[in-house]
């Protein structure tokens, strides 16, 4: 429910109200009591929008969808693949050489 502000022409009172948008706007001034009350054109609060579909990905086409999902299925692979690996050679052991024992 919206908040609105209204101004009586004769008195000068200012004051707001707390309305439903479908109430009748006042005409009455609760401090002079003539039938003198304007509604006052205002900014009013702003809108806060909760929830799914106020956003624009909300709305994508299936074909966006699609290709978007195929973009990160690629891209996880290639993050997953794994670096070649190199056939690691065991050193073989060193024989050794009675003649070089002392």
């Amino acid at each position: 429910m919206p908040t609105y502000s209204y101004r009586c022409e004769s008195c000068g009172n200012e004051f707001e109200k707390f309305q439903m948008i479908t109430a009748r706007p006042l005409r009455t001034c609760p401090v002079c009591g003539k039938k003198e009350l304007k509604r006052l054109i205002g900014t009013g609060a702003g809108i806060i929008f909760k929830g799914s579909g106020f956003y624009q990905t909300d709305y994508r086409s299936e074909s966006y969808k699609k290709a978007e999902k195929s973009e990160k299925m690629t891209t996880t692979k290639d993050t997953a693949k794994k670096e070649p690996e190199t056939k690691s050679k065991e050193p073989k052991p060193v024989k050794k050489d009675k003649s070089t024992l002392h």
